[in-house]
């Protein structure tokens, strides 16, 4: 078959076109299909099919940039809020806030000129090694590819997820952490039970809204994944995204069909940055009511 999905019969077609069509032809003296139906049929088979790559590609690479960034996060703020002295807490949370203002291409620009190399050279080759017999871990070890787009997007999420939780966190009545204290709780159980409890909605939205922003990254993304169109189980594979793909053809898309598929592609990413806005409003939602409202 031309494409192994389910549900995108394209190799099905081509076979009809090339070998059914010229029998019943023959046989009845006139054509049996087509040819502008034959291709319009197999180019929208093709861009339904190109869809639901892109869109696979693109929910796979933001959530590898948050399983990265979202402990870290967490604890950088809990650090920053319940252990690291009040001048410590500002000098490392005024450097957290500048990192957010870097601009992404200069995150994709130091990401393939250092950090592809290290990956390649160090990071990759040691995951190979240890853990090689995963899927995961298997194949060229070129140093681009899904695992370091990841890595870069989890570095660049980092600093919004970071800044929200610790603001969060700082809100934290001093009454509620005193009266935990009075207790006998310890630190690890007041910041579970109390801070914790008590940012719960903020810490969420501060995770959603790193993943509104890793979905719609471009130019770091475009740097270090390796544009390719092929879905592979290793992280060390190169991949696309919705973005990516938009950034590196739509200045050649001469085509009104190929125009089409790319602008219903940067329709398909505004839809899911609005879906995930509403799940987000709905799921915060019903964790107030399940904590309570005067909690949180």
């Amino acid at each position: 078959p031309i494409i192994g999905l389910p549900g995108y019969p394209v190799s099905g077609i081509i076979v009809m076109d090339q070998l059914v069509k010229p029998v019943v032809a023959r046989l009845t003296m006139r054509p049996f299909l087509p040819d502008q139906f034959v291709e319009a049929t197999i180019s929208r088979r093709l861009t339904s099919t190109l869809k639901y790559l892109e869109f696979v590609r693109a929910r796979l690479g933001a959530v590898n940039g948050k399983l990265i960034a979202v402990p870290l996060s967490v604890a950088i703020a809990l650090f920053l809020v319940e252990l690291a002295h009040p001048r410590l807490s500002r000098i490392v949370g005024s450097a957290i806030e500048l990192l957010a203002a870097v601009p992404s291409i200069i995150f994709g620009m130091w990401g393939l000129f250092v950090f592809a190399p290290f990956m390649s050279e160090r990071i990759q080759p040691f995951l190979a090694k240890y853990l090689g017999f995963l899927p995961l871990f298997k194949g060229a070890q070129m140093g681009i590819g899904m695992l370091t787009a990841g890595i870069i997007l989890a570095l660049m999420i980092l600093p919004f997820i970071s800044a929200v939780m610790r603001d969060v966190f700082s809100m934290t009545p001093h009454v509620m952490k005193e009266a935990g204290y009075g207790l006998g709780a310890t630190t690890w159980e007041v910041t579970r039970d109390v801070t914790i409890r008590y940012g719960i909605q903020g810490l969420i939205g501060a995770c959603f809204l790193g993943l509104g922003r890793a979905i719609g990254e471009t130019m770091a993304v475009t740097f270090v994944i390796g544009n390719s169109s092929k879905i592979s189980a290793s992280l060390f594979a190169p991949g696309n995204s919705i973005a990516s793909r938009l950034a590196n053809e739509f200045a050649e898309a001469s085509d009104p069909l190929y125009l089409s598929a790319l602008m219903e592609l940067g329709l398909a990413l505004f839809v899911m940055t609005l879906t995930l806005q509403i799940v987000t409003q709905w799921w915060l939602k019903r964790i107030r009511k399940r904590m309570g409202g005067d909690l949180l």
